[in-house]
């Protein structure tokens, strides 16, 4: 499938952002505000998209049930943490997330400088108004990233300065059982931030459900229904 113009621009969006330097965020699609510029609470979930699923979707409205959210935030990053860019390039992605935001108007769709989520967080609350309650959705697998030593200088100082102004929401992520998120709660380097994270359960179907596994159906040119949004499937085959 060839690059669209939509795409091309998309392509020159990622290249003014740089991981060497400052923690940056650029909107493709930004949810209309309240204009009063009050804080709400923004919920957002950052993930690979490689592509868009419906667990992801299935952990927005799982999220959602929770906090009620004033705005729902999708950020891809075009650096990760420890993903090479594979598969799906990313600016069709983030097209891919747009197509999907077109009938959701409290949505907003952007891409950010850095993969660390403190680094993710700062450029996002440069952009809201001072008090934005931010709350971050990720699966099992991704939390236990988040307390991964090897991502920090200093992991104590890191994830204070992160749990100071966000929330997270964590969910079951297959092969593990859902019980699995409150045993890593209790470990003693998690015990100090664990008032700020919060646990949902997915249906063991949907928590199942992965991108690898609609990538490599899309390779052999099977069907990808029921794992993907119907929405953004003509994008997805050639």
């Amino acid at each position: 499938m060839g690059q669209s113009s939509d795409e091309r621009g998309i392509e020159r969006l990622l290249g003014g952002l740089d991981p060497a330097g400052e923690p940056r965020i650029v909107f493709l699609r930004r949810a209309p505000s309240d204009g009063a510029g009050s804080p709400g609470t923004l919920l957002c979930l950052s993930a690979s998209f490689n592509p868009l699923t419906v667990a992801h979707v299935r952990l927005i409205e799982g999220a959602g049930g929770l906090v009620s959210p004033d705005e729902v935030l999708l950020v891809l990053a075009r650096a990760n943490v420890d993903k090479a860019v594979e598969g799906i390039p990313l600016a069709r992605r983030l097209a891919i997330l747009s197509r999907f935001a077109e009938s959701r108007p409290a949505y907003s769709i952007a891409a950010v400088s850095h993969g660390r989520f403190v680094d993710k967080a700062q450029a996002i609350l440069a952009q809201y108004p001072p008090g934005t309650r931010l709350v971050f959705i990720m699966g099992h697998d991704t939390l236990v990233r988040l307390f991964d030593p090897k991502y920090y200088d200093d992991r104590e100082a890191a994830l204070a300065t992160l749990f100071a102004t966000c929330e997270v929401i964590a969910a079951n992520r297959a092969p593990d059982p859902p019980e699995a998120i409150a045993v890593f709660l209790r470990r003693p380097e998690v015990v100090p931030f664990a008032h700020a994270i919060h646990c949902i359960r997915l249906p063991a179907d949907v928590a199942a459900i992965s991108a690898t596994e609609v990538r490599r159906r899309l390779a052999g040119g099977q069907s990808v229904a029921g794992l993907v949004p119907p929405e953004i499937q003509p994008l997805l085959h050639p």
